[in-house]
């Protein structure tokens, strides 16, 4: 087997003909400028080629079943292995998928709760458990020979009736005598029983006195009592008046609270048998907020009031108003909140004495008269009914989620929940923080006793080792019952990072993208150990980093550049980190050595005490009813390991609170007590790193705005004038100007059904998206479609004489971004570079001075030399007069910070209080800030 990776030519994107030697069983880290080509030699590469070798390795049948990567350009790769790829996407959207399914932690959980778990009555809080016959008749036997024994048959425990036909059916099979409610009575002199009230009845099956020669006659009463009373045997001591309650089946003999056969899958909630019936196994309720939904009440019904209607109220509902206004002569043009309070509950919620026609989604149906049951009930069944999920996106601007009361979260039913191990219920140890969970499972093993310890002992073991590699790469902080959907992509990778290990695999190239992003420097240490881990299995770990403590823990650097884009997809160094230091050539050595640094500023900016906007008693999620402020128009970091609080700060409450403030809006926001502050702002942005576009056809150019001067030049041309040409032939989203043939996409898509669909070049356009016609119009002997295939740079070169395209595209290159082409699909933009130009078109538009920027880890990507230049465009977007607010992690930008916010201590429970806020030279001086111990040095 060869020892090393060896690649010959590689050239897909930027990548200069690399051939490179790239050692196997090591930790390899490819760093170098955002678009020098790491991420195309990393994963369109190695992985890719790993990848596609090993599904062509499987069956045909095998094949239709899985992803097939598309052949990477390069001439030759030898020493590959299967590969696994690591990125940064979320796990699942789906809202059943949790922390401790995708992990398979709760599989093994479930598995030990149906094997030791114990069910407990709601009622009586007393365990609950079962016997077999023969067991019953054993205890029943030992009894003290001569004990005097009625065994009874409970038919009624509680029960409304006369129960005279059941009297009569027993009479008939030969019992002769009857308990109700604690009295003995002859069958047939029972007295007539009230039947409004509950009465408790026990059938005489037998009497006995207990003696050694009693064991058939005792079996045939047993097997006799459980058959009639279905699984219930009520021993009745003559002498002493005590009752004795057996069960064959897991029941409670005083609530009747039964449970089947205790199985793992009772305790799923994607499972008939274990979910919540309210919630469907969610966990959560949706609806209709009537707050969201009528936001402002001075307006009128008629004026937009109920703002779901505030573009025109449907045919059906405008019926609905109507009978509501001559039933209970509801007002629509008067303001909502001159409404008596009695109408707005029946328009809401509806009324059983108020009749309206019924609500259908089918094109002929009869109309009938049902009783009203209110406006949201109306919106949610309409809400059911859809299948598009734009229109579900308008809707659920208005809907709210709690948490469900019948299951207070946990997901599972009565039932499940019942069962407890050493006193907790799976709901309850799912709630727990995986720190908090892997102490408990830990201590399982001391207090479980006997044939549950034994039983329970090679569950445990699974258990804390998927754990406790959870808690190596920094997600202590986490629950188990945490939804999928709301993980971040650095937490997903890593949750998928620690499975990996659990798995055991070996002899696999794992790629990994930037695992250290989202990490607290606290917390790399850790995470360099799961991947020596994952390393001295016997794998190849190929990691994309630009993390300095990550570069220098690794066994082998590859440093990809000189700069990005045509500039570069060459190898500049590799080797050890005593040989890439040695090499004067590398950007990164520059920055490792210091010869090339981020400066601390030389002067902060000065603090006006009295301007600020302040947030008092915020409670969202983890957050410990703080207080928290920010100096306006300034350059603000908020710092904390992971799981502190930072996002439910910033993300879920700041900004949606003050969004809404600012527009008049209804977003979702945390809880807080109140805001102050808040006019000396008029607008909010939150520059995310989600994409620019949803298809292909987003590009750089359209998002900022910059294809719309172009198209308006082109239409400008002689040529283009001549021919009757308008800026709208230029677009390829239109007919008239683009190649019908791929309307406009250049490409086709061919499905290979057993391969991976590829997409080849249109041989109508030749790739270019427009028809012969529109592509014979040229400014400078380039065509519309030339252009859109330039650089940013090259574009600012060729438009210079141009002023309003060329200062859109000035703000591109200034974030950094000159390198990728200005008609580059949305698709194949990094979150980094999304975020970027999202900035880009914020600098290029006309400054209000009064804007809060927000930023969540805008350094995703980035080199240190890119850090330095999106330092210089923050820095300059509050030399306009404005505040911006970032969450982060790197010291480079919180010691560029005129003010810090750090949360902690820990994260999840442990965390979500202001640990200190205040220029950085005073968070260092704060012992128990991590941030200020790991800031301290690179202060100096």
């Amino acid at each position: 087997m060869k020892e090393n990776i060896i690649i010959k030519d590689a050239r897909g994107n930027n990548l200069k003909n690399i051939s490179i030697e790239i050692p196997k069983n090591k930790i390899v880290l490819i760093t170098g400028v955002s678009g020098s080509g790491k991420s195309t030699l990393a994963f369109d590469t190695i992985y890719a080629e790993g990848q596609r070798r090993y599904v062509e390795s499987l069956s045909a049948y095998a094949r239709q079943f899985l992803q097939m990567m598309q052949k990477p350009e390069v001439s030759r790769i030898d020493g590959l292995s299967p590969a696994i790829a690591i990125d940064q996407k979320t796990v699942s959207k789906n809202p059943r998928s949790t922390v401790g399914t995708i992990t398979e932690i709760y599989d093994y959980i479930r598995l030990l709760y149906a094997r030791i778990g114990i069910p407990y009555s709601p009622a009586t809080g007393k365990p609950i458990s079962k016997q077999t016959s023969t067991e019953i008749i054993k205890k029943v036997r030992n009894l003290k020979v001569g004990t005097k024994i009625l065994i009874l048959a409970p038919i009624a425990k509680s029960k409304k009736g006369e129960f005279k036909n059941e009297f009569a059916k027993f009479q008939k099979k030969g019992f002769q005598r009857v308990f109700v409610n604690k009295k003995l009575y002859n069958i047939d002199e029972v007295p007539k029983l009230d039947k409004n009230k509950k009465h408790d009845i026990d059938i005489v099956i037998d009497r006995l006195i207990i003696s050694k020669t009693l064991e058939n006659r005792l079996a045939d009463s047993i097997e006799l009592c459980l058959n009639i009373s279905k699984g219930l045997v009520y021993i009745y001591h003559v002498e002493t008046k005590e009752l004795e309650i057996f069960s064959s089946n897991f029941s409670c003999p005083i609530s009747g609270f039964s449970l089947e056969e205790i199985e793992p899958r009772i305790f799923s909630f994607n499972s008939p048998q274990g979910a919540c019936i309210d919630c469907d196994g969610l966990g959560e309720s949706n609806f209709f907020d009537p707050e969201l939904l009528i936001p402002n009440k001075n307006l009128s019904i008629s004026e937009g009031a109920i703002k779901i209607w505030e573009k025109g109220i449907n045919r059906y509902y405008r019926k609905i108003l109507n009978q509501l206004n001559t039933q209970i002569n509801l007002p629509l043009d008067i303001p909502f909140k001159q409404i008596d309070k009695k109408i707005i509950d029946i328009l809401l919620y509806g009324s059983e004495e108020i009749f309206i026609e019924e609500l259908q989604f089918k094109r002929f149906y009869k109309s009938k008269l049902i009783p009203f049951k209110g406006l949201l009930y109306l919106l949610q069944k309409h809400y059911n009914f859809i299948k598009d999920s734009w229109l579900k996106d308008d809707f659920d601007k208005y809907r709210v989620s709690k948490v469900c009361e019948k299951c207070n979260g946990y997901r599972l039913n009565p039932k499940s929940l019942s069962v407890r191990v050493l006193e907790k219920n799976i709901g309850e140890i799912c709630n727990f923080s995986i720190e908090k969970l892997f102490n408990w499972f830990d201590k399982c093993q001391d207090r479980l006793k006997g044939s549950n310890k034994i039983i329970a002992s090679p569950i445990l073991k699974e258990i804390l080792n998927r754990i406790k590699f959870l808690r190596d790469v920094g997600l202590d902080y986490l629950t188990l019952n945490r939804k999928s959907s709301t993980l971040s992509g650095g937490e997903s990778q890593r949750i998928r990072l620690a499975s990996q290990i659990g798995s055991g695999l070996t002899g696999v190239i794992y790629v990994l993208d930037e695992p250290s992003i989202g990490l607290h420097q606290k917390d790399n240490s850790r995470l360099l150990k799961t991947l020596y881990k994952l390393r001295d299995l016997g794998n190849s770990v190929i990691v994309v980093e630009h993390d300095e403590e990550a570069i220098s823990a690794a066994d082998y650097i590859i440093d990809i550049g000189p700069l990005a884009g045509v500039h570069g997809g060459e190898v500049v160094a590799k080797g050890n980190l005593k040989e890439v230091l040695k090499n004067q050539d590398s950007l990164t050595a520059q920055y490792l050595t210091g010869i090339k640094k981020i400066s601390v500023p030389k002067k902060r900016r000065i603090i006006e005490k009295k301007k600020s906007l302040e947030f008092h008693g915020i409670t969202t999620n983890n957050l410990k009813n703080i207080n928290v402020k920010f100096p306006v128009g300034i350059f603000c970091c908020v710092t904390g390991v992971s799981g502190s609080g930072k996002s439910s700060l910033i993300i879920d409450t700041i900004y949606p609170a003050l969004y809404n403030k600012l527009n008049n809006s209804n977003k979702q926001s945390g809880s807080f007590n109140k805001i102050i502050g808040d006019h000396y702002f008029d607008k909010i942005v939150n520059i995310t790193q989600s994409p620019i576009g949803r298809t292909p056809r987003s590009n750089p150019a359209t998002y900022t705005g910059t294809f719309t001067p172009i198209r308006d030049w082109f239409a400008l041309l002689p040529e283009a004038k001549a021919r009757g040409y308008k800026a709208g032939r230029f677009s390829f989203n239109t007919s008239g100007g683009r190649c019908e043939s791929c309307s406009g996409d250049g490409v086709k898509k061919v499905e290979m059904h057993f391969l991976s669909d590829i997409y080849v070049k249109c041989e109508e356009c030749d790739g270019s998206r427009y028809n012969q016609e529109t592509l014979e119009i040229k400014y400078n002997k380039k065509n519309i479609s030339d252009i859109l295939n330039l650089s940013v740079e090259e574009a600012l070169d060729f438009f210079k004489v141009i002023p309003n395209i060329n200062n859109k595209l000035k703000m591109l290159n200034k974030v950094g971004l000159g390198y990728i082409s200005i008609g580059q699909s949305a698709t194949t933009l990094s979150g980094g570079e999304a975020q970027r130009i999202k900035i880009a078109k914020e600098l290029s538009k006309k400054a209000t001075g009064k804007t809060l920027y927000i930023l969540d880890e805008p350094t995703t990507g980035l080199h240190f030399d890119d850090v330095k230049k999106l330092i210089n465009v923050l820095q300059e977007l509050v030399n306009s007069g404005n505040t911006v607010l970032v969450i982060e992690h790197n010291l480079d930008v919180i010691k560029s910070a005129d003010w810090i916010v750090d949360l902690g201590k820990d994260g999840g429970i442990n965390g979500g209080e202001i640990i200190a806020q205040g220029p950085p030279e005073k968070i260092v001086k704060v012992k128990e800030s991590y941030t200020g111990k790991y800031l301290l040095k690179h202060l100096s």
